[in-house]
């Protein structure tokens, strides 16, 4: 499964919705949202400066992901945008491939 971070912060709509139901309940929805698609959310973090809450989740596609993201979005309570995150091996078996690419004006 693909591991994403998972950033955003929330509208003044949205943060009235936290204010009254607090943070707990958010992590529950959302681990909740995630299962319901064969996802998990391994860590919700809230924040304060550039976002309002940073995530890690695993999920199984990103087709899967982006419906989350699409439905999350079109509430107009949040902004939010993910991160594909990639481990060592992964980034050790890409730089084992060669592509040929010529950079422009070369």
């Amino acid at each position: 499964m693909t591991k994403y971070l998972v950033t955003g912060s929330y509208t003044a709509q949205g943060l009235q919705g936290v204010l009254k139901e607090g943070g707990a309940s958010r992590v529950k929805v959302v681990e909740q949202l995630l299962s319901g698609i064969g996802a998990r959310l391994e860590v919700m973090y809230f924040a304060f400066g550039d976002y309002d809450f940073v995530s890690i989740a695993e999920g199984s596609s990103n087709v899967d992901v982006a419906t989350v993201m699409l439905t999350l979005n079109a509430t107009g309570m949040l902004n939010i945008s993910a991160t594909t995150l990639l481990t060592a091996e992964e980034i050790d078996q890409a730089v084992q491939k060669a592509v040929s690419y010529r950079p422009p004006g070369a």
